[in-house]
Parts: structure tokens; C-alpha cells; sequence
């Protein structure tokens, strides 16, 4: 069904993972055009967007702000032009933490407890002592994230985090293992272990070939028994479906010492080069790099055409 269309790839955005969101873009399109597909390269800066003449899908890979929180998924919508993953409702759940953190509650989804924080008149603590995570709640990849360890730390994380907002939110923190698990067509992937260098997954460990930093590793599948796999796939399953999230996502998942799964957010638009991990993920099952960006690209129009 797509032999026929011509496929405009939005990638860079205006936002913080402007270089990863282009190299991912890069790599769709390589895909794309190595199935003999009408693809071409959009680079946006936002907040407008100039579709090339004829465009029948947008293939979203804009990381994070812009790309990823609803407005972009709302401007093609008002152009009349289908696009790819979820739409502007579920992007803007699950961008927000704060949003997506209460429809996990709602929904019974196991996560870490949480308190949203007030910041406007000045930084204030949670009622949880530390060890805690203090996030900011509409930015993505580890942006502003901090892991305090004691409360002589806290009130730094906390004005750091209210650079980017004012309701800043607060997590227990749950000492475990890192994982993530792709979500494509409402089926749950294998399990990916992410195991970082220094023992904290952030920007630097996330995109090595950004800073200079050592890279983590990747375990897919992950090195877990059949019922703890179950139970990390359903919790992240079930996090993806209380979103309302279209076609597919990638779930971050902490596991606990007792294989307890703790689910910390749903990426709606995740890495997507040849060794991100949802392609990893779906590697796995024999799903390969460019049948994975057809399988996306065939989803969302059959639900927007």
C-alpha cells in the first residue's frame, strides 16, 4: 500500500535532541528508499512546517519537544495529512509526565510513587525523604533529570529541574535493573537490559557518539526468567494502552531486587536508527530495521488515509 505514496520523513525539531532526532531521520530514510519507496528528508526547525508538493504521510522521528508533545501531530492533522504513531491526545499524555504518571495511577499500572511539586515561589522538598528522582515533566531524554541520594543535594536538583517549569515531578527511587520494552501493533517486544557505564542512564550514556562519553550496553532479550519477562511485558503493555498511544511506543521499565516492574514513562517517538532499541528489540523476533519502519509507516495510514 505504500508503493504509491510519497512519504515526507520530519525529523531535527527545535527541541534539546535536534542531532539525535536527525539521525534517526537518516536512517528511516535510508530504509525507506532501500524498499524502493517514494521517501525525502524533511528537516524542521519548527514551529512551521513545509510538506513537499504531493505528500501523502509524515513519517515523524522528531524527539521530544515539538515532535513529540502533540502540537506537530496537530498541525498535519489540520493539513489533512496522515502521520505516523500516536496521535495529539496520546502524545500529549505521555510527553507529560505529570499527565501520563496520573493515567498510570488511574489505571493500575505499576509505578513508582510520585508527588508533583510547586516550584513558582521557590524550591520546596517532597514529603518523601531521598532518595528520590526529580524530573522536569515535559522534556525528554534525561534532560534536567536528577538522582538525589541525600537531602543536601535536593534543593540544587530542584532548581536546576524549575529552569524548565514550574510543577516539577518528584519520584521514589527504586534501585533496580534499566529496562525498556517495545510496543508495535499493541504487542509487547522482547525485553532490552540496558546497563550503563557508571550506573545512571543519562544523555552522555544514552548518545555516546554525542559527547565523547562511554556507552551502555544492550542486552536483548534481556537475561530474565519466563514469569518476570511476562510481568515486565504487561506492566509496560499496559502503560502503552492507559496512554490511548497509536501503533507503537517504547516503555521504560525499572525492576526491583524482588522482579517487582516499575514503570517510569512511554516514548512515543523513540530512537530509530539500526542500533536504537526498539529496532534492536524487534531485531530479536526477525523483524528487521526497514521492515519495521514499513510496518509503522503501512499502520498509521491504514488508521489516518
Amino acid at each position: 500500500m505504500l508503493s504509491h505514496q510519497k512519504i515526507a520523513v520530519l525529523m531535527g525539531g527545535p527541541g534539546s535532541e535536534r542531532e539525535v532526532s536527525l539521525a534517526s531521520g537518516k536512517a528511516v530514510l535510508k530504509a525507506l528508499l532501500g524498499l524502493g519507496l517514494d521517501a525525502v528528508a524533511v528537516d524542521v526547525t519548527g514551529p512551521e512546517i513545509e510538506l513537499p508538493p504531493g505528500t501523502d504521510l509524515a513519517f515523524n522521528v522528531i524527539h521530544g519537544t515539538f515532535g513529540e508533545d502533540g502540537r506537530l501531530q496537530e498541525i498535519l492533522e489540520g493539513l489533512g495529512i496522515p502521520y505516523t504513531g500516536a496521535g495529539v491526545k496520546s502524545s500529549r499524555i505521555a510527553f507529560d509526565k505529570n499527565l501520563a504518571k496520573a493515567a498510570f495511577v488511574e489505571h493500575g499500572v505499576p509505578t513508582p510513587r510520585a508527588e508533583i511539586i510547586d516550584v513558582s515561589s521557590g524550591p520546596r522538598l517532597p514529603s518523601f525523604p531521598a532518595p528520590f528522582v526529580v524530573k522536569p515533566p515535559r522534556e525528554g531524554s534525561s534532560v534536567g533529570v536528577h538522582i538525589v541520594r541525600n537531602q543536601a543535594d535536593a534543593e540544587a536538583a530542584m532548581a536546576d529541574a524549575a529552569k524548565y517549569g514550574d510543577d516539577i515531578l518528584v519520584e521514589e527511587f527504586i534501585n533496580g535493573q534499566e529496562l525498556t520494552v517495545g510496543i508495535l501493533n499493541d504487542v509487547a517486544l522482547p525485553v532490552v537490559h540496558i546497563i550503563p557505564p557508571e550506573g545512571v542512564y543519562d544523555m552522555a550514556s544514552k548518545y555516546p557518539w554525542l559527547s565523547g562519553a562511554k556507552g551502555s550496553q544492550y542486552i536483548c532479550p534481556a537475561d530474565l526468567d519466563a514469569e518476570t519477562t511476562r510481568l515486565v511485558q504487561e506492566a509496560a503493555l499496559a502503560a502503552h494502552r492507559s496512554l490511548g498511544v497509536e501503533i507503537y511506543s517504547r516503555v521504560d521499565v525499572l525492576l526491583d531486587s524482588q522482579n517487582r516492574p516499575f514503570v517510569l514513562e512511554a516514548n512515543t517517538i523513540p530512537g530509530m536508527t539500526e542500533t536504537s532499541l526498539l529496532p534492536k528489540a524487534a531485531a530479536a523476533i526477525g523483524i528487521s530495521f526497514p521492515e519495521l519502519c514499513k510496518t509503522i509507516a503501512e499502520l498509521s495510514l491504514q488508521l489516518r488515509a
